[in-house]
């Protein structure tokens, strides 16, 4: 997994896994859903992430396999 922000255009990349892209999606006017070939979601980009999320504030807890 992968979480990318860009400052100069306000935007949050999560990579949920590294796949080939076959489809995206608008879930809104701001946020794009990535999907690969068997309709998994793979990516969430989102526009103007720091009026929509506390992007300042990132906290990672381990999930256990």
């Amino acid at each position: 997994m992968k979480l990318q922000y860009f400052k100069d255009t306000d935007t949050l990349y999560i990579e949920f896994k590294n796949s080939d892209i076959v489809e995206t999606q608008d879930l809104d006017e701001n946020t794009l859903l990535e999907f690969d070939k068997e309709g998994a979601i793979c990516a969430i980009t989102m526009e103007h992430a720091s009026q929509r999320a506390d992007i300042h504030q990132v906290t990672m807890e381990g999930i256990a396999a």
